[in-house]
């Protein structure tokens, strides 16, 4: 759980995270709410005047204030639409899930592969067929 706290800077990819979190938050802006939000994003629950002193923030905030004042209004979206939004919204998520399978699975064939090197098995030998299991009659 994210805990307040005064001492801690702001790092650059702290920042880019908050700017993210904004560029896609929906509903009404308030300080509180975005130091409460940035807990789970940063590590821990900056303070209003800390998040003030970064322009890319501020600028962040302005935006996202002014898309809540727009987006008060109702926007009547066919249904075809909206199944192809949450569609796309899905298929984004399988992405993102696939592509970090794909980094943990690179991770584990660096990590066979130096072993393989430490063990002295060859390229011929690494590369060798499976053996086919005979499902005669027994």
């Amino acid at each position: 759980m994210a805990t307040r706290t005064r001492s801690r800077h702001l790092k650059d990819s702290d920042i880019e995270a908050i700017v993210e979190l904004l560029d896609g938050w929906d509903g009404d802006v308030t300080w509180k709410a975005l130091c409460d939000a940035c807990g789970p994003a940063i590590g821990f629950i900056p303070t209003r005047q800390t998040l003030y002193k970064f322009s890319r923030i501020v600028g962040a905030v302005k935006l996202a204030k002014e898309r809540a004042k727009e987006g008060t209004k109702e926007l009547k979206i066919p249904p075809t639409l909206a199944m192809a939004a949450q569609r796309i919204d899905r298929l984004t998520r399988e992405v993102d899930r696939l592509e970090r399978e794909n980094a943990a699975l690179l991770e584990q064939f660096v990590v066979w592969q130096y072993n393989a090197f430490t063990h002295g098995l060859s390229q011929e030998e690494l590369n060798k067929g499976l053996y086919e299991i005979d499902r005669g009659q027994t």
